[in-house]
């Protein structure tokens, strides 16, 4: 094996599996892909190669447009939305539905991930949009699903829906989300935009 310097570095399945056994960087934690759960086949979760594959929790909060409020970041309308809990949520066309992930994690100092969506989902029009997860950031990750059909669509609880990918510095940042009390640290459930 070779290691170009300079070079920020992605990491492997050797890797994760290590911090989250020693650092508990992913809990709860499943070391190797999952794609059957008895004798049902689910969209697969657990360590792959280059990543970890997120699952979706069974909370969610459904965008709807019933008050005819304004999306406003700066400001944002909490009854925006629909609590629902359940094995399936169903996405109205043409919106989208907040979530978390099963796993909660703890991010190390040096290392930054990036969350893409799993091409099961794409292939759909199904879109999930998380920003990066910065360094020493805490809490369950909330997950954005966007359905960008004309028609309803699905997101299954339990299985898998995004695949994290670990990079580590060059160097260890000065400071971290935690050191910037970092307002969505900590985070347990479907959180909300905060000011």
């Amino acid at each position: 094996m070779w290691k170009k310097e300079g070079l920020m570095s992605v990491k492997c399945d050797t890797w994760i599996r290590k911090m989250a056994l020693e650092r508990e960087m992913i809990k709860p934690f499943e070391a190797n892909q999952v794609k059957r759960l008895g004798d049902k086949k689910v969209i697969s979760y657990g360590t792959s190669s280059y990543g970890y594959d997120v699952r979706c929790a069974r909370e969610f909060k459904i965008f709807t447009n019933i008050n005819s409020s304004t999306v406003d970041p700066k400001n944002f309308d909490p009854a925006s939305f629909v609590d629902f809990e359940g094995d399936v949520c169903i996405i109205p066309p043409n919106s989208f539905a907040l979530a978390r992930t099963v796993e909660h994690f703890k991010i190390p100092r040096e290392i930054l991930i990036i969350c893409v969506g799993k091409s099961t989902y794409a292939r759909c029009g199904i879109i999930v949009n998380v920003t990066p997860l910065e360094p020493e950031w805490e809490g369950h990750v909330t997950l954005e699903f966007s359905n960008t059909t004309p028609l309803p669509a699905k997101i299954y609880a339990g299985e898998g829906c995004a695949q994290m990918i670990f990079f580590e510095g060059l160097e260890v940042c000065s400071e971290s989300y935690k050191d910037k009390d970092g307002k969505y640290i900590g985070q347990k459930g479907v959180t909300l935009p905060k000011m």
